[in-house]
């Protein structure tokens, strides 16, 4: 296991961070991954209040470990009342302090005044040592999540960023020239379900596994210190921790990999495919334009239809987490014609990702 920088927090993280979404109401389970977990190097271990059970389980594990080696997360909503949760925090967890509480879903510009408003309990908690250090998670526009780097009190973020959505990458560099602390989130998952990965990508990738190749090509990036894995079992660490040592520059044959997935999507959507400019926002009708197509891009591009289609399914869901309505909300108004750099046909596509993506619809796996 390798261990990088945690930003001006000064931490020490694994590159690997254990995320406990999954664990939600099996304290056995949670006994399990979190003991396989340390064992294998893993020092960061990151929870929340809405994740089920997930803190009081954890509490009954830390005892078994040395509290000082371990980098403890939780975290709480925009507009919470911080000393009162944080309190609630510690005795399920059973600790004195925690080392990181992130502000979670910082996902719209009212949340971020709502930062403001947390302030005097925040200045308190990180006084008295209940808490160390401040950060924020958002699954906002790039708007947002500037807005939130930017904020005095957050020395680090955790994002969405991945090789097949890059929509962050200014975020990466801002939080970077910063000295926060960067965080990926869910990277197989919101990355593309890549521990299912289509025929077509695996084909792509070969002689790399497409999980882990995505995996590389974040480790490569020195700017990032730890990537979040959430196994619902022990053995289901095997597989991503293959990589925990491998994070040098990208050899030739990865990029090469690389450079043939982007070639694959031009080849295969020609002038059809959305460059994710975002020049066609705002929408009259609120649809999500860009991301309705970026789904739309790997589902024909790679395959990955099951993917697009569970993400498409949030749409009108999932409120801030998941902002913005589907393609079937076109009325051909055009206002976005104008905008688009590529001309692209964007009604037509927008009716023609909704009849490829269209299912059973999704929700949020957890929620406070």
């Amino acid at each position: 296991m390798h261990y990088r920088r945690f930003g001006k927090t000064e931490l020490n993280l694994s590159v690997f961070s254990l995320g406990t979404m999954r664990c939600l109401d099996n304290a056995d389970a949670m006994h399990q991954v979190l003991t396989a977990a340390i064992a294998q190097g893993i020092n960061h271990i990151e929870t929340a209040r809405g994740y089920g059970k997930s803190e009081h389980y954890i509490g009954q594990t830390l005892g078994s470990f040395k509290r000082s080696e371990l980098v403890l997360t939780t975290k709480l909503l925009p507009g919470s009342n911080v000393e009162r949760l944080i309190d609630d925090s510690l005795e399920r967890l059973s600790t004195d302090y925690i080392d990181c509480l992130a502000i979670h879903g910082v996902n719209t510009p009212e949340h971020l005044l709502q930062i403001d408003d947390m302030m005097p309990g925040l200045t308190q908690v990180i006084q008295d040592g209940r808490v160390r250090h401040v950060g924020a998670s958002s699954h906002g526009s790039l708007e947002v999540v500037i807005g939130a780097i930017s904020h005095p009190i957050i020395s680090f973020i955790n994002l969405h960023y991945y090789f097949f959505n890059q929509r962050n990458a200014a975020a990466i560099e801002i939080a970077h020239q910063q000295d926060l602390g960067i965080f990926i989130i869910s990277p197989a998952d919101k990355g593309g379900r890549l521990y299912t990965p289509p025929t077509k990508l695996k084909q792509l990738c070969q002689p790399f596994d497409p999980l882990l190749l995505t995996y590389r090509w974040l480790f490569s990036d020195p700017r990032i210190t730890t990537l979040s894995v959430g196994p619902a079992m022990a053995a289901e660490l095997d597989w991503p921790l293959q990589v925990a040592n491998q994070t040098a520059p990208l050899t030739e044959a990865e990029q090469t990999v690389l450079t043939k997935l982007a070639q694959a999507a031009q080849s295969t959507l020609g002038t059809e495919q959305c460059q994710q400019c975002y020049e066609c926002l705002p929408c009259p009708e609120a649809i999500h334009i860009p991301e309705v197509l970026r789904l739309r891009n790997l589902a024909i591009a790679y395959d990955m239809t099951n993917f697009s289609q569970y993400r498409y399914g949030m749409f009108e869901r999932a409120g801030d987490w998941f902002p913005g309505r589907k393609g079937s909300r076109c009325n051909d108004c055009g206002d976005c014609l104008p905008r688009c750099p590529e001309q692209l046909d964007i009604p037509q596509l927008l009716r023609d990702t909704h009849q490829r993506l269209k299912g059973s619809e999704r929700r949020r796996l957890w929620s406070d």
